[in-house]
């Protein structure tokens, strides 16, 4: 690709105005930008100036804002430029069944599900970097891109190391997929030390550059919570197939081991472009500027067992997975509750696993989701719960 493969395919990207939308352009400018490429819709919520900036930049046919209130500022930005200026949810709808062969599914949060499931059940080849929508409503969403006949790629990292660590036709043969975890900033903190632990204190990453919901997340390894449900939808796993281990210098993103005792991992900078490249010329590599590891400054490579009493999210996880049904659905609702909270000074770092367990707990009799309407209520019913407990803390604080 440098043109390669992917010259000239159409492109969405929903959640452009993020950090892994904003890579994803990135990484279409090294490939040639809006000479090789046709991009037909993005997607933003609340920062209008950097979303008509990227669709004038890159030529898009149709920029979108989440948020109604944004439309005129958005549309104003745009003026005389052609392009089709929209907002809300039924307009990023729109942008989502618009005619693009490959789709970046980078809205954050839950959000991003609707959208996802509609540019799926067109037959985008789905490159995902939302989480929620495995983790909400896996079998559901899986079922979409089977029946919608396009591919699904993931983006992030470490799934994206996985995907390219599995061998062609040897699933039979995967003993278990290791997903690494750097630790995050309080890797070597007690409880203790966290209880008192501040926003910006947490969404300060050691490795990577990313937003504050996915910092955060990483800090209190909710995220890697998420990945570990992520991966079962992803490749068909067992529970017990599932592994994490801490890997302070995020450079192996996680491996695959076979039943003959060997394991392939994918290694690589700490560098979101590489993946997002990979998912774009996939099968096929495209050439990209990233960082080159050099193995002989790197010297050694740390790994230890991840401690499930400083971080109760892994094992909130493992709770999900065993129970199944809407249970990923409930902790995620109830956690993005929590984080907001967290954010706003209403609970502490620690607080957000709390919550999220109490919710979860308390809704553990729901059955299996067989439609997005019950996806969707079993996360209003989270959402409900969890404002409720917090609500509760406050008034006991």
């Amino acid at each position: 690709m440098a043109g390669g493969s992917g010259a000239h395919r159409r492109i969405s990207i929903l959640g452009s105005t993020g950090s892994i939308g904003v890579n994803t352009l990135d990484v279409l400018a090294q490939l040639g930008g809006r000479d090789a490429f046709d991009l037909v819709a993005i997607t933003g919520n609340s920062n209008v100036e950097l979303l008509a900036r990227q669709a004038q930049d890159f030529g898009a046919r149709m920029a979108v804002t989440a948020d109604d209130a944004n439309y005129v500022a958005l549309k104003d930005a745009l003026a005389g430029t052609g392009i089709m200026a929209a907002a809300g949810r039924e307009a990023l709808l729109e942008a989502a069944s618009a005619d693009a062969d490959w789709v970046m599914a980078a809205i954050v949060g839950t959000a991003g599900l609707a959208p996802t499931l509609a540019a799926a059940r067109r037959g985008a080849d789905i490159a995902l970097a939302n989480k929620e929508c495995l983790v909400s409503a896996g079998d559901l969403f899986v079922t979409a891109v089977a029946d919608g006949g396009g591919r699904l790629i993931p983006v992030d990292s470490e799934h994206s190391a996985i995907f390219q660590s599995l061998e062609d036709d040897q699933h039979h043969a995967v003993e278990r997929i290791v997903l690494t975890a750097s630790g995050g900033p309080f890797r070597t903190w007690s409880r203790e030390q966290m209880a008192d632990v501040t926003v910006e204190i947490a969404k300060a990453h050691p490795n990577w550059s990313m937003g504050l919901k996915i910092s955060i997340g990483s800090a209190s390894m909710f995220n890697k919570a998420l990945e570990m449900i992520e991966a079962k939808h992803l490749f068909n796993l067992r529970p017990d197939q599932i592994e994490v281990i801490v890997h302070p210098q995020s450079i192996i993103h996680s491996m695959v081991g076979y039943t003959d005792g060997s394991v392939i991992a994918q290694l690589g900078a700490p560098d979101m472009r590489t993946a997002i490249g990979y998912a774009l010329a996939y099968p096929d590599r495209p050439k990209l500027n990233v960082d080159r590891l050099d193995f002989a400054k790197l010297a050694r490579l740390d790994f230890e067992a991840p401690d499930e009493v400083r971080f109760p999210a892994l094992r909130l996880a493992r709770m999900a997975l065993e129970r199944g049904g809407v249970q990923g659905a409930v902790m995620n609702a109830a956690e993005e509750v929590a984080f907001q909270a967290f954010c706003d000074g209403r609970i502490g770092f620690l607080s957000m696993a709390d919550i999220a367990e109490g919710v979860m707990e308390a809704m553990t009799g729901h059955p299996t989701a067989t439609t997005i309407d019950a996806v969707f209520a079993a996360d209003t019913e989270a959402r409900r719960r969890a404002a409720e407990l917090i609500s509760k803390k406050e008034m006991a604080a």
